[in-house]
């Protein structure tokens, strides 16, 4: 169950409406359904009141987002394994292509600050 969903059941069962958890951090029902839904983030602080307010630790609520964001965590790692299969000479020529922009760019930086200054004087 995600942090969110756990977040609603817990409100439910005490009974507390949107409005009241709402008022409990300082925003009204309509943002605080966001946050409920997962579409706003909750702020540590949040979570903290929240999660006194329904009697619980904040970290029993959000424990399976952690596991998430572990999850997130690796599949980055994966994603860059795969990177480390891209054939060097597409490397070589991304890589080239850079320095070339990266030279451009640096030229057309000087000719910007040459019309600038030519328009002050």
């Amino acid at each position: 169950m995600k942090a969110y969903e756990k977040l609603k059941n817990l409100r439910r069962q005490k009974g507390l409406s949107q409005l009241q958890m709402g008022k409990i951090i300082g925003t009204d029902a309509s943002n605080y359904s966001r946050k409920e839904r997962g579409e706003v983030k909750i702020y540590e602080d949040e979570w903290e009141k929240l999660a006194k307010v329904l009697g619980v630790s904040s970290e029993s609520i959000k424990n399976n987002e952690l596991k998430h964001s572990q999850r997130l965590e690796n599949g980055i790692q994966d994603s860059n394994i795969a990177y480390s299969k891209i054939p060097n000479f597409i490397l070589e020529t991304q890589h080239k292509y850079i320095e070339r922009l990266e030279r451009e760019n640096k030229k057309l930086i000087e000719e910007n600050n040459k019309l600038k200054n030519a328009g002050i004087n």
